[in-house]
Parts: structure tokens; sequence; C-alpha cells
């Protein structure tokens, strides 16, 4: 699963690297479910980045508590939650990196995950708009898959990760082939990437500063 992750680098360049006017927010270094996330997705013929609640709650769901931080690759074809959103409504949810945890007896040790160029990339994400409130929501989920190499150490499942072609095939409104887009959710390659254990600080989503990269 991918539960927290890290926005840090300048609004400027995420919008330079992923074709948008402007980046919503500033940098975050310990994103979390129920918060806003900075997602690029197609308006028209344009591409636009919002801030979206991490945590998509669907468009059909009877109230708030109906909502997914994650969805499964292997299933986000047949999965009534998902399938309308990946035909119509995918997104690019920016990053710099994200956590995951290993437990050891009682003690749970988290590790920063990031390309090791520390360049940004993007998580591929889907979202819907929920208007079961006097205030219409919109909320985004980020797909998972299975580990690399690197990662299976940690944890058994990987955030998708696209890399940039990847990120324009998946935002592309043209496509709709589901299998074709199912191909696009694969475990990034993991000779590019790079880990590290860090400070126990990011196991609790009030610390959000950076720090929470300290490595230990």
């Amino acid at each position: 699963m991918c539960g927290r992750f890290v926005r840090h680098t300048k609004p400027s360049v995420y919008a330079t690297l992923f074709e948008v006017d402007s980046v919503p927010a500033g940098p975050s270094y310990n994103v979390a479910p129920t918060q806003p996330v900075a997602a690029v997705r197609m308006q028209d013929d344009r591409r636009e980045c919002v801030l979206l609640r991490w945590g998509m709650i669907p468009f059909w769901a009877r109230d708030k508590k109906t909502s997914y931080i994650n969805a499964r690759s292997e299933t986000v074809i047949t999965k009534p939650a998902f399938r309308n959103a990946l035909n119509k409504r995918r997104c690019l949810v920016l990053a710099d990196g994200y956590y995951e945890w290993r437990t050891v007896g009682k003690v749970k040790q988290p590790f920063y995950f990031h390309v090791h160029d520390e360049q940004p990339f993007a998580f591929a994400g889907l979202w819907d708009r929920w208007t079961g409130d006097a205030e219409p929501i919109e909320s985004c989920t980020i797909i998972t898959t299975d580990a690399n190499e690197l990662s299976r150490p940690i944890h058994d499942r990987m955030p998708v990760m696209l890399t940039r072609e990847g990120c324009a095939l998946w935002l592309d409104p043209d496509i709709e082939d589901r299998e074709a887009l199912q191909e696009l959710l694969k475990p990034y390659p993991a000779d590019v990437m790079a880990c590290y254990p860090v400070s126990p600080l990011v196991n609790n989503p009030r610390n959000n500063s950076a720090e929470c990269l300290t490595r230990v």
C-alpha cells in the first residue's frame, strides 16, 4: 500500500515537468490520507493541476466513510469503485518520494523511497467528484502494484510510479482500452530507485518538516 508520501520540490519545477500553468500548495514532508494532494488531470484538451482530497469517495457513495486511499492495479478494471474513474477520470499525483514501514518485533521502522537522482515523479491516480454534501468533494486514490526488488524486503506492495512517457499515456483521454491502461501499472525499475531508514517522526502525521527525511 501507499499511506504516506513527500512533496517538497518547488511548485514551479513541478509545473515545468508536468506541463501545467501552476501547482497549488507548498511542500509537505508527510502527506497523509484525507489531506489535499497536488494532482494533474485533463480539463477539456489541456492539463490542469488541482488539489484533491486523498481518499477517493466514489460518486455513488452514500457518505464520506466510503473512501479509498489506494486501488490495486490487479483489480482496478473490475472493481465498481474504480471502473468508471479508470475510463474518464485518471490523474497524476505529484511526489518526490514515499514512506513504507517494516515491522521488526514491536517496532515499526519507516523507510523513504525515491528516484535515485531525486527527481520528482508522479503516481498513477484516479479521481472522482462526490456531491453528497452541500459542498462537492473532489478526491483521489493512488494505484498500487507488486513491489519491485528494492521494495520487497520492506513491503510486498508499492505505489505505481509513472515514467514521463507513462504520464502522457495515463492522461491521454483517447486511450480507453482498459488492458492497455493496465499495462502501465507495473513496478518501477528498482535500479533507478533508492531507499533508506528515516526518523520515526514520520509515524505521526502531525510532524511535517524536513526532519522526517533524516536518515537514521
